[in-house]
């Protein structure tokens, strides 16, 4: 047991156990392959070496494919990145790889953390392609696993619970969607609703929480890729903001309410900097 296992079972803060939860629900891939990631957290060398992976193999491949269009901004109003204080990074959803640019961005200026991104299981933990995605692209950054199926929500509950107890042992670095699920249409700067589970990680986890928006992805990782090398594709822009202020709402009692009202702070700060990137992208297609 590490010594901040031990710290936070003296606070009183229990670890869920997704797979006794998921007892009934999980297949066998699933389960296994939760067990191992879990694992890895509570295992000293397994932490090093996956923080190790993460930091290079899985953060510089993305990082190299976007060097010639990639344009960020805002750096500058970041808080310095404490190893030992975990963070939440909030970032709107139009591809599949959001989270991996803005933490590659982020690798390459020193993030030293754990990096976690709460993901849909229908692909990362179900199927082998998403089971090796997972594991040799992030090296298990996606974790844990989130489910669609209404049979599934007590474990769904348990995925939240753990996200924030590994945020509370420190020194995780988590990225996550407010909207949930990617948004499809054309219009970058509007979101989908803001999911409550977000704000009940933030109420709870009560650590700082840096918004992010991204623009100019897309999901077919060769035609990503393609645009890179030729220097034809899309500006893709990055604009960080300050951590956000929740004003009153952490001091507010727990609530469904609170959570969707925490949800949509976010979506409001990352707004914000949506209206920003806006302006940023008319002056690069004019230069």
């Amino acid at each position: 047991m590490t010594e901040k296992t031990t710290r936070a079972k003296r606070r009183g803060e229990e670890r869920p156990d997704l797979v006794a939860i998921g007892a009934d629900t999980l297949t066998k891939n699933e389960k296994k392959t939760i067990e191992f990631v879990r694992s890895t957290f509570d295992d000293a060398r397994a932490d090093r070496v996956v923080r190790f992976c993460q930091r290079t193999i899985g953060s510089r491949w993305i990082t190299f494919f976007t060097r010639n269009l990639r344009h960020v901004y805002g750096l500058d109003r970041l808080p310095e990145l404490d190893a030992k204080q975990s963070y939440i990074c909030v970032s709107n959803h139009r591809s599949f790889f959001d989270l991996y640019v803005v933490t590659g961005t982020l690798v390459a200026q020193g993030l030293p953390h754990r990096i976690v991104f709460p993901v849909r299981s229908n692909f990362f933990y179900e199927r082998p392609l998403g089971l090796f995605v997972n594991g040799v692209m992030s090296f298990f950054a996606m974790y844990p696993p989130v489910f669609r199926q209404r049979e599934r929500a007590a474990l769904n509950l348990a995925s939240l619970d753990e996200v924030t107890w590994l945020l509370k042992r420190g020194g995780v670095f988590c990225g996550i969607h407010p909207e949930g699920t990617r948004k499809k249409d054309d219009d970058p700067y509007t979101f989908l609703p803001a999911q409550s589970g977000v704000g009940r990680i933030i109420h709870h986890a009560r650590v700082p929480v840096i918004p992010v928006f991204v623009n100019g992805l897309g999901n077919d990782l060769p035609k990503q890729i393609a645009g890179d090398i030729t220097k034809k594709g899309p500006p893709i822009t990055v604009v960080f903001g300050e951590p956000i202020d929740f004003r009153t709402l952490l001091d507010e009692p727990p609530s469904p309410r609170v959570y969707k009202r925490i949800s949509e702070r976010t979506l409001e700060a990352i707004g914000d900097l949506g209206r920003e990137e806006r302006e940023i992208r008319k002056s690069l297609s004019t230069s």
